[in-house]
């Protein structure tokens, strides 16, 4: 929306048509050139086709921000390998498919940049996470590998790493194959409490990181702290998350 608002236009993508419609719809009196594509991210051959679709569309890319996440309550051992696949797909694949897809069409232009969204449990790996946590890591790294390779070039890259923003995340997670059902219950109440920013602010964050060139940008007062935590505590960071945070062993 804050695009929108700045006069860009606007190619947005999401797997559920529904919604997408409903943002589109919120832009309102907002809207530039906005158009909308139904898009599994993680299908390669719909993210490709997406990307020619924006460009016989709009003409050109200079923004490509890979935001769609999923994610999964259930420890390691309640996880089915299936449930795995599921998450990588959309949290890993789906930041891989839309660089590589994106990437020629954006190096066209001035100037170009990429925002991918990793988590501060990119940073971190809390206990009934895992597959979260891993395609999170595994976004920071692909990320920071290639902004290292775009050094020079007329593309920026940004990770960011939000921590606790108020979406609907948590509630459309799923649960792991063996976890039992109050899990679920437990995890939307645990990231509620923690959850501090609004969309509209991490947005806004976001925006100014990207306006600065800030190849790191962390959203929301804890991100600060946790990656702090982190740096001074990497192999026991998970007692102070538990102590100060409420966090529980799994």
């Amino acid at each position: 929306m804050r695009l929108a608002e700045m006069g860009a236009a606007v190619a947005l993508a999401d797997v559920d048509e529904a919604g997408l419609m409903e943002t589109a719809a919120a832009l309102g009196a907002k809207q530039a050139a906005v158009t909308t594509h139904a898009v599994d991210v993680a299908d390669e051959g719909a993210v490709q086709a997406f990307a020619a679709d924006v460009v016989a569309r709009h003409g050109r890319v200079t923004l490509l921000i890979n935001n769609a996440g999923v994610s999964l309550f259930g420890t390691f051992e309640e996880l089915s390998v299936e449930d795995l696949r599921w998450l990588m797909g959309v949290n890993f694949w789906g930041v891989v498919y839309g660089m590589k897809y994106f990437l020629p069409v954006l190096k066209r232009e001035k100037r170009g940049h990429i925002v991918n969204l990793s988590s501060v449990f990119g940073i971190i790996a809390p206990a009934g996470h895992s597959a979260y946590a891993a395609s999170k890591f595994g976004v920071r790294g692909v990320s920071e590998a290639v902004r290292h390779e775009l050094a020079g070039t007329n593309v920026g890259l940004s990770v960011v790493h939000p921590a606790g923003v108020r979406t609907s995340i948590a509630r459309k997670a799923r649960l792991g194959a063996t976890a039992p059902v109050e899990k679920r219950d437990v995890g939307i109440a645990e990231l509620d409490r923690l959850a501090k920013s609004s969309p509209a602010e991490a947005a806004e964050r976001i925006l100014r990181g990207v306006e600065r060139g800030e190849p790191r940008i962390l959203v929301g007062g804890n991100a600060w702290k946790i990656d702090w935590a982190q740096r001074l505590m990497p192999a026991t960071y998970w007692k102070l998350m538990m102590k100060v945070y409420g966090l529980r062993e799994g």
